[in-house]
Parts: C-alpha cells; sequence; structure tokens
C-alpha cells in the first residue's frame, strides 16, 4: 500500500520540488498551501513533470486549527513535511509578531493534531541559519546552535525544539527529522518549476537572473572586504533537486523505520564553500550572459562564510548532492528564460 505525504507549503520553491521527488519515488502526495507567497505556477509545472492531473491539492492555512483537524480527517497521512512558514528576513525585523504566530501556531497545529489523530512522522524544515557566526568551518550536527540574529530565524530554532519536545512527550507517536538546509538555489531540469519570488527577490540567484535578463538594473553584491578569498561572503549553495532528494531520503527513513533516534538531524549541503563572486562569475560563463553588477556596503545580519559538512547525511541516510554548480545555473537560466518567453 503505497505511503501517504502531505506537504505543507508544497506549492512553494521548495514544497514544490520535493513533491516531484516523491511522486517519483512511488509516494502519494497531498499539496496544501494558502498561496499567500506563491501562486500556481509551481503546482501546474508538478502536475506536468510527474503526469499526475490529480494531484491533491488543498487550499488552507495551517493556522487554522479546525482546517488542520479536517485535513487530517479526511487523509490518511503517513508523514508531514512542514514548509508553511514565512521565510524573509528582513521582513521578520519588520513584523516579528507576524513571524512567531504564522511559522509557530501553524506548526504547533500540525503536531498537536498529528498526535491527537494517532501520530505520524515529521519532518521539520530547518535551516543552517540556527548555526549563527560559527566559530569553525565546516559545521557538523554538534556545531553549537547560536542566538537567532532574526525572529524568522528564531522561528527555525524555536520549532526544532518543539519538535524534540513533543516526541519525547509522545509516548512513541511522533518522530521526527530536523534538515538544516544551506542555500537552495536552481530550478527543475524541465524549467517547469522554479523559484519565484514576489516583488524584489530576498534570495540571491533569483536577483542574478532577474539583472541579467533585465528585469533588474544591477546586482548589488554586499560587501568586498570580508576575509575571504576574493572579499566576498561564502555559502554552501545546494540545487533545489539534490536538496529535494534529501527529504525523499529522510521520509523513506522514518516511514522504514530506520531511524537510531526518535528526533535526527541532518546537515543538507554539498559541504563545497563557493563566494557570491565566483557563483555571480560561473553563472556568466556557463549560459554565456553578463550580469551586471556593483559592489554595496556590507548588509546587517550577514555572515562572513558557512558552509556544510554533509558526512552524517551521506552516510546514515545515504543521500549525497550530486548535480554540479553549472547544472545548477543552467536550470535556474532556463526557468527564468521561460517566465520571460523566451
Amino acid at each position: 500500500m503505497k505511503k501517504t505525504v502531505l506537504v505543507s507549503g508544497g506549492a512553494g520553491f521548495i514544497g514544490s520540488h520535493v513533491t516531484v521527488e516523491l511522486i517519483e519515488a512511488g509516494y502519494d502526495v497531498v499539496v496544501a498551501d494558502n498561496f499567500s507567497n506563491c501562486d500556481r505556477t509551481c503546482y501546474e509545472g508538478v502536475k506536468k513533470i510527474t503526469g499526475r492531473e490529480d494531484l491533491p491539492l488543498e487550499v488552507m492555512d495551517f493556522c487554522d486549527l479546525d482546517a488542520v483537524k479536517a485535513l487530517f480527517g479526511k487523509y490518511h497521512i503517513d508523514a508531514v513535511i512542514h514548509f508553511a512558514a514565512y521565510k524573509a528576513v528582513g521582513e521578520s525585523v519588520e513584523k516579528p509578531l507576524m513571524y512567531y504566530k504564522n511559522n509557530l501556531v501553524s506548526f504547533l497545529n500540525v503536531l498537536e493534531v498529528a498526535q491527537a489523530t494517532g501520530g505520524c512522522n515529521v519532518l521539520f524544515s530547518s535551516s543552517a541559519t540556527v548555526y549563527g557566526e560559527p566559530d569553525a568551518v565546516p559545521v557538523t550536527e554538534a556545531t553549537p546552535r547560536k542566538p537567532a540574529t532574526s525572529p524568522y530565524g528564531n522561528t527555525k530554532t524555536m520549532c526544532e525544539d518543539i519538535l524534540h519536545d513533543a516526541v519525547k512527550a509522545s509516548g512513541g507517536a511522533l518522530k521526527g527529522i530536523l534538515l538544516r538546509y544551506f542555500n537552495p538555489i536552481g530550478a527543475h531540469p524541465s524549467a517547469l518549476i522554479g523559484e519565484l519570488p514576489r516583488g524584489v527577490p530576498n534570495n540571491l540567484v533569483p536577483f542574478i537572473t532577474q539583472t541579467a535578463i533585465g528585469k533588474r538594473e544591477c546586482l548589488n553584491i554586499f560587501g568586498n572586504d570580508y576575509p575571504t578569498p576574493d572579499g566576498t561572503c561564502q555559502r554552501d549553495f545546494i540545487d533545489i533537486v539534490d536538496l529535494a532528494r534529501a527529504h525523499v531520503f529522510a521520509v523513506t527513513r522514518m516511514i522504514e523505520g530506520k531511524m537510531k533516534k526518535d528526533v535526527e538531524i541532518f546537515n543538507v549541503g554539498t559541504g563545497r564553500p563557493l563566494s557570491v563572486m565566483e557563483l555571480v562569475n560561473a553563472f556568466e560563463k556557463v549560459n554565456g550572459v553578463k550580469v551586471p553588477h556593483k559592489f554595496a556596503p556590507r548588509r546587517a545580519g550577514d555572515i562572513t562564510a558557512i558552509w556544510a559538512d554533509p558526512t552524517l547525511a551521506n552516510t546514515e541516510m545515504g543521500w549525497k548532492a550530486t548535480r554540479t554548480i553549472e547544472e545548477t545555473l543552467k536550470a535556474a537560466w532556463a526557468w527564468e528564460c521561460r517566465l520571460a518567453g523566451k
């Protein structure tokens, strides 16, 4: 019998790619989203990629407890992957209460209803932001968490703690995996789904692609005086399809009872640092386009360098990032060109 995975926030950038990989791995998927930070583009793209015209879609808000109860009553859910959260760091500083209410209440509702309906496996979409400015790189899962520099980052830390406590108190009804993402970029090779920011992008690659295609006049690179080889920040950029595959490995690990602890944590990254300038140069080279850019003052809250030690995910889950940065940046450009009708 096929297992069913609920993907909250499943119409967004990461959620849509995860949905594709889950379906291709043989899972039934229920997509649930309130479309507060996306439109139907990626949901429709998922249907085209997978051939699943009947892909279940529930338009709902996970902050609505009654709606969450109704959802769990309608489907037999074996695992939940929780993406439904606000995610803009700057906006979270301006509107902290909105972020705490949405990101915490939505997750609390999922855990409460999951346990009340017999329990299930919960995969939480966490972030490398919990490590702050690390004392040493690369970071492992044992690297100490540091105080968050934004309400957004704080909600990730708090949700991690909530999951630990909920699982511990559930008497075996709940099990959880925390995936700490580094910097997801790119798009599906089909160019049918990708990152679709509303307004000015918060992430680097959409800003690069929008500048290259002429939507933006110039890319600002914040700071070229960091203590790195070229003066720009270093990050662990991971292809979105590789990231999505990690969720399949994690869900399968939970469903097949292979977890060694009731809550497990995995870094999901490549283990290879790349600077902002190296990324821009690689994009220009692989796609044969220029990205007008200039250096701007450092941005508050940006850390110098962080990248993952993904050894635990590689050895325990059997997952490894395999796509090259060239493949990733080609896919990102193909997606931008498709959006522009080129």
